[in-house]
């Protein structure tokens, strides 16, 4: 009799903690933060500009909370889409990763809005050892003759001058991709610029030798500088004037004045004593 309570008692116990388990599951899944969707996402590393296959991608599950927006979830509305990012293995893909719908693949993939590409030929100094790589922002510097001025007699003088700040590299000879951290020396550098500085550009370096500086890639501050001239550079220096002449010391001979005594008059006379005369005076 004791056995058959205590079997039912336990009976009862696992039915009660069954109950427990279903209640918890359903209240699990029913959380907003824990529901997954199934979104597509790269099933390898895929370069910017390339033109997409289904292939490329799979499907995977995602916690709902955190979709990206614009996501996809079938791989056919990718045939053909273009990227205009890198995307990693297992990163998502989103309409805001895409070139617009009939994009070629390739470079012009790459070129925003309103932007041009243009390409300006360097060499292992100029395109500062390698280190611009496709995704960093450099400055142009013209090194040029500056004409003189309308009617000076100075005849013309260097200048270095920074003509264009915070430039685009789209790409390196023919590499676009980003992810390359090692300083590669090539001989030519594509850069996204707008058209009128595509015209500053092209005139830049038909007058003079172009030069990239290598900036930072959160810095917006322009540099607002006059360019450096041999003046500048070496600025002159004035001699020292030279000190006047001592003045020369007239010396003036003061005249000496010698007072003589006046005559003193005095009444003489002449007295014979007999043969002899003398003269006597008082």
């Amino acid at each position: 009799m004791k056995n058959k309570r205590a079997l039912i008692v336990m009976a009862v116990a696992v039915l009660f903690g069954l109950a427990a388990v279903v209640f918890a599951s359903r209240w699990l899944l029913s959380q907003p933060g824990n529901a997954n969707g199934r979104i597509l996402v790269a099933a390898a590393d895929i370069s910017l500009g390339q033109r997409l296959a289904p292939e490329m991608f799979k499907l995977a599950e995602w916690p709902a909370d955190s979709v990206p927006k614009e996501a996809f979830t079938d791989p056919q509305k990718l045939s053909g889409r273009v990227l205009k990012t890198n995307l990693l293995m297992g990163e998502p893909v989103s309409e805001a990763k895409l070139a617009p719908n009939g994009t070629l693949g390739g470079l012009s993939a790459l070129i925003s809005e309103g932007k041009r590409a243009i390409t300006v030929r360097v060499n292992d100094v100029i395109g500062v050892a390698g280190f611009a790589l496709p995704g960093n922002y450099v400055d142009i510097i013209v090194s040029t003759q500056k004409d003189p001025q309308p009617g000076a007699v100075v005849r013309e003088q260097s200048i270095s001058k920074i003509v264009l700040e915070r430039i685009l590299v789209l790409a390196v000879a023919q590499e676009v991709n980003r992810d390359e951290t090692k300083p590669k020396v090539v001989n030519a550098v594509t850069l996204e610029v707008t058209p009128e500085q595509a015209e500053k550009l092209d005139l830049a370096r038909s007058v003079g030798t172009l030069s990239l500086a290598l900036r930072n890639q959160i810095d917006p501050q322009s540099a607002n500088t006059e360019g450096a001239t041999k003046l500048t550079l070496l600025p002159e220096t004035t001699p020292p004037a030279p000190k006047p002449a001592p003045k020369p010391v007239v010396t003036r001979t003061v005249p000496v004045v010698v007072k003589v005594a006046a005559p003193v008059k005095r009444d003489c006379v002449t007295v014979l004593n007999g043969l002899r005369m003398t003269q006597e005076c008082f």
